[in-house]
C-alpha cells in the first residue's frame, strides 16, 4: 500500500482508469504536465488491453489490463483519474483508494448516493484527497463569473450536443445537465424547494432530452434544456441578478455583463477601467466582457487536483458537491418518470 505523502520536490507518480475518449484525455494532459516536470505518468488501464497498449505506447508509459494488476507492477503510484463507466466508479475508487492513491473521479460522481456515500466513508478513512470532474467549474468564464455574483434570481440554461454512443449508460440528465446542476447549485446556495421536468429516450434507452425547472428557498428560479440529440452544440448560462444580465458561452470561454443604472451603474463604471465597458444602445445599460486568460478546463482542473494531492487539501469539486449535484439528477429523473407516468408514455 502506498501511504506516503507527494513530496513538494519530487513529480506526482499518476495514471489513468479506463481510456476510452475522455480517459486518452486525462492521459494526454497528464503527458503535458509531464514535460514541465509536475508528474510522471507510469500507466494507463484498461480492459481492453489493445487500447490500453496504444494509448499507453503514445503517451510513454505502461499499459495494464486491470488496476490490480498495474497497482501490483507499479506500486508507486499516488494519485490517478477515473474515467470507466459510472457504474464501476465506486468499485475502482474503492481499489485505488485502499491502496493509498488519491483519486480523480469522472462525473457523475456514482449511480446513487448510497455510493457516494460510501466514496465519501472510503476518503475519510483512508485519508484520501478525491476529486470529482465537474469540468466546467474550471471553465475561466465561469472563474470569472464568481466574483459577480450578488444574488441570482432567474437563470436559463441550455446544453445541447450531437447524438454520440459515448455516455449511453447513464440519461442526458446525468451525462450532460449535471454541468449545469453543479454551476448553479454553486452560483445559488440554496436549498431546493420544487422541481418541474419532462424528459424523453428519442434514439436510446435512456432519457436522451430533458427540461427541468427548478425553485430554490431563496426565490431563484432555474431553467434547464439538455439534449443529446440536437443538430448543433450549445453550451451556454445565462442569469439575472438585481441590476445585471450575465451571459456565459462555456465553448468560447466568455462571459458579456450588462448593468443597468444605479448602484450597479456605478460598479460597471468600475469594471469598464478594467474592462473596457461601453454603453449599449440604452445609455443607462452598461455593457463589459470580463478580461479571461483562456485555458483548457482538463487541463486547470487536473491542476487543482494534482495541488490538492500536493497540499493534501480539500479539492476544489469535493466528494460531497459530486453528491449534492447527483442528489439532484435523480431527482429530476424521478420527476421526469412521475411525468411520463401521467401523461402515459413509458420510459424504455
Amino acid at each position: 500500500m502506498n501511504t506516503e505523502f507527494p513530496s513538494q520536490e519530487f513529480p506526482i507518480n499518476v495514471a489513468v482508469i479506463g481510456v476510452g475518449a475522455f480517459g486518452r484525455n486525462h492521459a494526454r494532459v497528464y503527458q503535458q504536465l509531464q514535460q514541465a516536470g509536475s508528474v510522471r505518468l507510469v500507466g494507463v488501464v484498461d480492459p481492453n488491453t489493445a487500447r490500453a497498449d496504444a494509448i499507453a505506447c503514445e503517451f510513454g508509459c505502461k499499459g495494464f489490463g486491470s488496476v490490480e494488476q498495474m497497482l501490483t507492477t507499479r506500486s508507486e503510484v499516488q494519485a490517478a483519474s477515473v474515467a470507466v463507466p459510472t457504474v464501476l466508479h465506486l468499485e475502482v475508487a474503492r481499489t485505488l483508494m485502499e491502496a493509498g492513491v488519491d483519486v480523480l473521479i469522472e462525473k457523475p460522481v456514482t449511480t446513487t448516493l448510497g455510493e457516494a456515500d460510501q466514496l465519501i466513508r472510503l476518503a475519510s478513512e483512508h485519508k484520501r484527497v478525491a476529486q470529482v470532474g465537474h469540468l466546467e467549474r474550471f471553465n475561466p468564464a465561469v472563474r470569472a463569473t464568481l466574483p459577480l455574483l450578488k444574488r441570482p434570481m432567474f437563470f436559463e440554461v441550455h446544453r445541447l450536443s450531437v447524438f454520440s454512443p459515448r455516455a449511453l449508460d447513464v440519461d442526458v440528465v446525468l451525462d450532460l445537465m449535471i454541468h449545469d446542476l453543479d454551476i448553479v447549485l454553486t452560483f445559488v446556495k440554496a436549498e431546493v424547494k420544487e422541481i418541474r421536468a419532462v424528459g424523453l429516450p428519442i434514439l436510446s434507452g435512456k432519457v436522451d432530452i430533458a427540461n427541468v425547472r427548478i425553485e430554490f428557498e431563496s426565490g431563484c428560479v432555474a431553467n434547464f434544456t439538455a439534449s443529446r440529440v440536437s443538430t448543433e452544440r450549445v453550451r451556454k448560462l445565462r442569469f439575472f441578478q438585481a441590476g445585471q444580465y450575465i451571459s456565459i458561452d462555456y465553448g468560447r470561454q466568455d462571459v458579456l455583463v450588462l448593468s443597468v443604472g444605479g448602484e450597479s451603474g456605478a460598479h460597471a463604471e468600475g469594471w469598464g477601467a478594467q474592462w473596457g465597458a461601453r454603453p449599449s444602445v440604452n445609455p443607462q445599460i452598461q455593457m463589459e466582457k470580463p478580461a479571461i486568460t483562456a485555458e483548457e478546463p482538463l487541463l486547470a482542473e487536473i491542476k487543482a487536483f494534482l495541488e490538492a494531492v500536493r497540499e493534501r487539501s480539500r479539492p476544489v469539486v469535493s466528494l460531497e458537491d459530486g453528491r449534492r449535484a447527483l442528489e439532484l439528477g435523480l431527482a429530476i429523473l424521478e420527476e421526469i418518470g412521475r411525468h411520463a407516468a401521467r401523461i402515459g408514455v413509458g420510459r424504455s
